[in-house]
């Protein structure tokens, strides 16, 4: 159903949302990979995905958090690829510390980047869906936002916002033919979660299943939602059972 359509996926160029772009490119789908700093990597992404898996790629640096950039972004997408048909929102960052002494500018910098940015690309990437009645968004969202979570108040609240900001555009845009949902990752094998080594027995101790998640796991889950035409406004955990 999918092959030969385009795909945006933010934070594409590493972890998960690289998982999510190789998993899109080898099911046929043509990618634009969207970057913030990673530009080596965006681009290495983007010439695998055309030699190994035979589909157009492109990588576009941009700040998603930013209204205007992402608008821009939007237009030279669609200028590249004439459409776009499914948008996976993964671009996020961390700023962690306990709530009595965080700085303003950490809590504003996680929201700015995994809440707003989320919003400012399914804002403007949403016209081009409605105009070809047809669309899959996947919002990557974290348990963290389902229970939080000690030292993260800036990013579970922005985690928390996307489920509700998901569930709201599933019932705004149903009647255009576009489904929203969330995957809610725990702890994954990333570049972001490789601080966590000291203390990673401990965080291993607490998930049912005795283990991080891999990227592709993340990937595969991601797949399944834009795979499905009967799904929308659900939050699907991949978790090990952390948040049960």
């Amino acid at each position: 159903m999918l092959k030969g359509k385009t795909a945006v996926v933010t934070g594409g160029s590493r972890g998960i949302g690289a998982a999510v772009v190789r998993k899109l490119a080898a099911e046929g789908l043509n990618v634009a990979i969207i970057y913030a700093g990673s530009q080596d990597k965006a681009e290495a992404l983007r010439d695998e995905c055309r030699n190994s898996f035979g589909v157009e790629a492109q990588a576009y640096r941009c700040d998603v958090s930013d209204f205007q950039a992402a608008k821009e972004l939007c237009a030279e997408v669609k200028k590249d690829f004439g459409a776009v048909h499914c948008l996976v929102n993964n671009a996020g960052i961390t700023r962690d510390g306990l709530l009595p002494v965080m700085k303003e500018s950490d809590f504003d910098a996680v929201i700015g980047t995994n809440l707003k940015g989320t919003f400012n690309m399914m804002r403007h990437f949403s016209g081009l869906m409605m105009r070809g009645k047809f669309g899959r968004i996947v919002n990557v969202s974290s348990v963290s936002g389902i229970m939080g979570n000690p030292g993260q108040a800036n990013y579970s609240a922005s985690k928390a916002g996307i489920i509700a900001l998901t569930k709201t555009a599933a019932k705004e845009l149903a009647a255009r033919g576009i489904t929203c949902n969330a995957v809610a990752p725990g702890f994954v094998e990333t570049d972001m979660t490789a601080e966590f080594d000291s203390k990673k027995q401990q965080l291993v101790s607490a998930i049912p299943l005795g283990r991080f998640a891999a990227p592709e796991e993340i990937a595969d889950a991601v797949w399944f939602l834009l795979n499905s035409d009967y799904i929308t406004g659900e939050v699907l955990r991949i978790d090990g059972g952390i948040a049960i």
